[in-house]
């Protein structure tokens, strides 16, 4: 059962936000959409996008200027909250990269998180299941993101051959385990065995990647995060060695912002309409 909380007209086709029960996450989640106008008609097929560390599913709809050109390919935008919310977990909401709007995609496992952050199977399997009931939507969906949620984008792409038609990032972080400041969000979700942080890891996925879909990321020049947190040439020189195709296009003087997510976006679409085609 889901709950309309507001509904916008928009290029012919409307912004819808919906709250509801989250079963995998033993919480409320909140999610928004925007239908194109070819929905009315048919069934459109869906890109999911992955919001980065605090943001809600509201970021991305009043930022990134997409809808007007997902109008024009006949593409259903679905951004969700980036994690479950208000669960009563002690220090939940006491730092930005971790607890509230710092799930990381994944499923946790310790003890004080495991009930309530399990957005790995939010997203994969329970959030398209309700978008894919309740809307005039096919089963054809891609996937994209930006810095946590590129992170997400990728590694759920990588990790799940056959689900995505395509995926790309915005400023993704590319190799979490190897990186001293996701380590402590890793540690705290999953425990300190590294091994089981793998699975959340594209630069590893990469290595046993049984399906080769191409990776489109786009990255600023001037992002603040980039040396020190993003290190996407870690993700060049893995697929590079496993020959898996990336297109890394380093945009000059860009930085971290959705100044810089509104300039491409419309790059990224159609990237993902040409996949999308039934």
């Amino acid at each position: 059962m889901i709950e309309l909380v507001k509904r916008h007209r928009q290029f012919g086709g409307s912004v819808e936000y919906y709250r509801h029960h989250s079963v995998v996450n033993h919480s409320n989640m909140s999610f928004a959409i925007f239908l194109p106008p070819q929905a009315k008609t048919q069934k459109v097929p869906v890109l999911y996008w992955l919001s980065g560390l605090t943001c809600t599913e509201d970021n991305f709809m009043t930022k990134a200027g997409a809808q007007q050109v997902a109008a024009q390919l006949g593409i259903a935008l679905v951004a969700m909250d980036t994690s479950s919310r208000d669960n009563g977990i002690a220090g939940e909401d006491e730092s930005y990269d971790f607890g509230s709007g710092a799930s990381f995609y994944l499923n946790a496992t310790t003890e004080a998180w495991s009930k309530n952050y399990n957005m790995y199977d939010y997203v994969l399997s329970e959030l398209p299941t309700i978008i894919e009931a309740n809307f005039s939507v096919n089963a054809l969906k891609s996937i994209s993101g930006h810095s946590m949620g590129g992170h997400g984008a990728l590694m759920m792409a990588l990790g799940n051959p056959g689900v995505y038609q395509s995926v790309s990032a915005f400023s993704p972080i590319v190799a979490p385990t190897s990186n001293s400041w996701v380590r402590q969000a890793f540690a705290g979700y999953l425990g300190e065995d590294s091994a089981a942080w793998l699975q959340y890891d594209s630069c590893e996925l990469i290595k046993t990647a049984t399906e080769r879909l191409p990776l489109l990321v786009d990255q600023g020049t001037s992002d603040e995060y980039l040396k020190e947190y993003l290190q996407v040439e870690k993700l060049a020189a893995v697929c590079k060695t496993h020959n898996h195709p990336l297109t890394l296009r380093m945009q000059e003087g860009y930085d971290h912002s959705y100044f810089f997510i509104s300039t491409f976006i419309a790059d990224h679409l159609r990237h993902h309409a040409r996949y999308l085609s039934a």
